[in-house]
């Protein structure tokens, strides 16, 4: 990043502050087009986004979609609210929201069809812990386009993967054991490993996922009573494992009688998926799969595929204590889709748009080392050695956007220097360039220095 143009961004910045402190720019002032704004400065167009950037940081300017960017009213006193979040947030996992979804009216349209009956006035009630019986059905649907035997009497519904996840970790594992995981690996899961006193035992990996030999010395000196792993799109890693590898995975579980906690929120993304452990492994296989990442994590809405009957009414207790049930006109919502094929058009348009995405960030940082898969929304970007994680997150943070670095997702002290980029929060691809042509230009650069502490 040329220290030039960051000093000419804060620049613009103060003298827009000054404008409005002083009232000769009021509240409410839309604010012209950035390139307009570059045209007349004579300055680059990434000088006047960063500025804009930092105008958001603290609290002087807000942006509304298809309207443009205005500045904000001050706080009383005279200060400027600050803004909790960076102005282009690419920490965040979740998909992209096309326009091509139609989420925005389909919504709406949806809920109101589903009351516009005496019938639909149901899904207002109290329901069962484990989801009505429509909606199993329709998990079964969605679960069986990449599962071959799957049973409604199997299916449970939860209010969102988390809260699926704490419930099959507290059915398979007590206080003081242990849950074997790759070495950087979902932060949920170290979450409620903290929260419920559980030991989480590293997996080597490599660019294909966690390696077999190395879960088999996890089991031969650790014991685990599971093992955690998100199977396709790895978060954060971006890995798929292979079918051969996921076949010795579960040749090695069988073998120490472990239990596979199948994480699976981005097969759905993938036009051609790989066996699910749940195929290969039923008798062992919790197979957990959100709407999250494939439709939007406003519905709270994630299927779980559990080994057995009785697996099931364990579950389903535990689901009972936790949260009652699962939102019932959410989840009426989904299965609608589901049996109308549009939560299909739905994942297509978003993975449509992840491999937009995702050639943008080709065009930037091709010339970095990452890893990422077409399909899905979030990239993993190995450190330049001029770089550290931790050191590259902060300074994106000052200059507007921030990353998720690796120590984040560690298992345990070792993890490698590297940071998780997500694609989806941008609200277009444009605001995604100028974010990531950013980042680029920061990660071409030697660490700056940072401000001397007096």
């Amino acid at each position: 990043m040329a220290e030039g143009g960051q000093l000419k961004s804060i620049g613009i910045v103060d003298a827009l502050e000054a404008d409005i402190r002083s009232g000769r720019v009021p509240p409410g002032t839309r604010l012209p087009p950035q390139r307009a704004i570059a045209e007349a400065l004579g300055v680059d167009l990434t000088t006047v986004t960063r500025a804009f950037n930092e105008a958001r940081r603290r609290g002087l300017i807000d942006a509304k979609v298809g309207s443009g960017t205005f500045v904000r009213r001050l706080a009383e006193g005279g200060g400027a609210e600050l803004y909790a979040v960076p102005a282009v947030d690419l920490s965040l996992n979740i998909p992209p929201q096309p326009a091509a979804a139609g989420l925005r009216h389909l919504i709406p349209d949806t809920i109101a069809e589903l009351l516009s009956s005496e019938e639909g006035m149901l899904h207002l009630r109290y329901q069962e812990s484990t989801g009505s019986i429509p909606d199993r059905a329709a998990g079964a649907m969605w679960l069986g386009a990449r599962i071959k035997s799957v049973k409604p009497s199997s299916v449970l519904l939860a209010s969102g993967a988390q809260s699926a996840l704490f419930a099959v970790c507290d059915c398979l594992v007590k206080p003081g054991e242990a849950i074997a995981a790759g070495l950087v690996t979902y932060p949920g899961l170290s979450a409620i490993a903290r929260q419920r006193g559980y030991v989480l035992e590293p997996v080597a990996m490599d660019e294909d996922g966690i390696i077999p030999e190395s879960f088999e010395e996890r089991c031969r000196l650790a014991a685990p009573k599971a093992l955690y792993l998100v199977p396709a799109i790895d978060n954060p890693t971006t890995a798929t494992l292979p079918e051969a590898r996921r076949q010795s995975i579960v040749t090695i579980a069988r073998r120490h009688g472990v239990a596979i906690i199948e994480d699976d929120p981005y097969s759905s993304l993938l036009r051609d998926a790989p066996v699910s452990f749940a195929d290969l492994a039923p008798e062992l296989t919790w197979h957990i799969e959100t709407l999250s990442k494939c439709a939007t994590p406003a519905l709270r809405i994630a299927y779980v595929l559990v080994p057995s009957d009785a697996h099931a009414l364990r579950f389903a207790g535990l689901l009972r204590a936790m949260n009652l049930m699962a939102p019932p006109l959410n989840a009426a919502l989904a299965s609608r889709w589901i049996t109308t094929g549009r939560l299909d058009d739905i994942r297509n348009a978003i993975r449509d748009e992840a491999v937009a995405r995702q050639a943008i960030a080709r065009s930037l940082l091709g010339r970095f080392a990452y890893a990422a898969d077409p399909h899905g929304h979030h990239l993993w970007l190995t450190m330049p050695p001029y770089w550290r994680a931790a050191e590259l997150a902060n300074h994106a943070e000052r200059a507007g956007f921030a990353v998720v670095p690796s120590s984040a997702f560690a298992v345990s002290g070792s993890h490698p220097e590297a940071v998780r980029i997500s694609l989806g929060v941008a609200a277009d691809r444009e605001q995604l360039y100028q974010a990531l042509k950013l980042l680029s230009e920061l990660l071409g650069q030697p660490v700056p220095p940072s401000k001397a502490i007096v």
